[in-house]
């Protein structure tokens, strides 16, 4: 997509009602999940529907959260979606080192085609140990995050804040490979906005760029919490304007000190003010 998205609406792939009001719902990426959301005996259905609706083009990018790599069910998602044209990109769940990353590409990519756009959930303490690996696996991986609540059980924590290290690890490990700063992982209660719109500020704090959501509901309150404000609008577009007048390091009148990397976070501010 040319925009830079912010919400990512997650849907059960078994219910496919509920994945064409997603798509109405103005989140700018929807993900059908065919693993944790969808009951044991509904993956083969999930999958088939999927496939049904990712035969045409879709009016907003569509990612689909495959199944556990190493389980019976993936080879087989791979199989049915990897080809379709609807299929913007290929969610991997429980990542844990770049050579899962590349052996889906090799098994997701069709014949005399492009292998299609991946990207890598780190939900283990393993996964977060080779986070910057995995990031760098294969150039078909566009995106990592996490899975916080898989991670949590996994580490035993008892706290959020608990979180915070392998959260900004995520962040590191994907700029240090060159990828978009990540998501946050979704905010388990759908009615408390609230605590929502003050988690997003943190994460927005540690490095995150939009977050993952479970219900319509929550979209507006993540676009608010990760698109600048006004105020930061024109303190970047006052930085630009010093910046072109005078060239090289300086110290404004308010006594803001401007040099390139000040520049830079202007420019992406702006950037994202105006989602490209």
């Amino acid at each position: 997509m040319t925009t830079c998205p912010l919400t990512w609406l997650y849907v059960p792939g078994d219910r496919p009602r509920v994945v064409t009001k997603a798509l109405a719902s103005g989140a700018d990426v929807v993900v059908i999940d065919l693993e944790d959301a969808v009951a044991p005996d509904r993956k083969e259905y999930a999958r088939e529907a999927t496939a049904e609706r990712l035969r045409d083009p879709q009016p907003v990018p569509v990612h689909v959260r495959v199944n556990a790599l190493d389980g019976p069910h993936a080879p087989l998602d791979l199989k049915a979606l990897a080809h379709l044209p609807g299929l913007a990109g290929l969610r991997l769940p429980k990542v844990t080192s770049p050579q899962q990353v590349r052996n889906i590409a090799a098994a997701a990519t069709p014949p005399d085609a492009d292998t299609p756009p991946l990207y890598a959930l780190l939900e283990t303490a393993l996964g977060i140990e080779h986070a910057h690996a995995v990031a760098g696996a294969h150039p078909a991986l566009r995106g990592i995050s996490l899975g916080e609540a898989d991670l949590r059980a996994d580490l035993g924590l008892r706290d959020d804040r608990g979180l915070d290290w392998c959260r900004s690890r995520i962040v590191v490990a994907a700029r240090a490979a060159g990828l978009p700063a990540p998501p946050q992982s979704v905010h388990p209660d759908t009615r408390d906005l609230e605590s929502l719109a003050a988690s997003c500020a943190h994460g927005r704090a540690l490095g995150f760029v939009g977050r993952a959501a479970i219900h319509p509901r929550q979209l507006p309150v993540i676009e608010r919490a990760y698109l600048p404000t006004p105020r930061e609008i024109e303190e970047a577009h006052h930085i630009l304007r010093a910046a072109r007048a005078h060239q090289g390091a300086q110290a404004l009148p308010n006594g803001t000190f401007i040099d390139a990397a000040v520049v830079a976070t202007a420019r992406r501010t702006l950037s994202l003010a105006h989602r490209v």
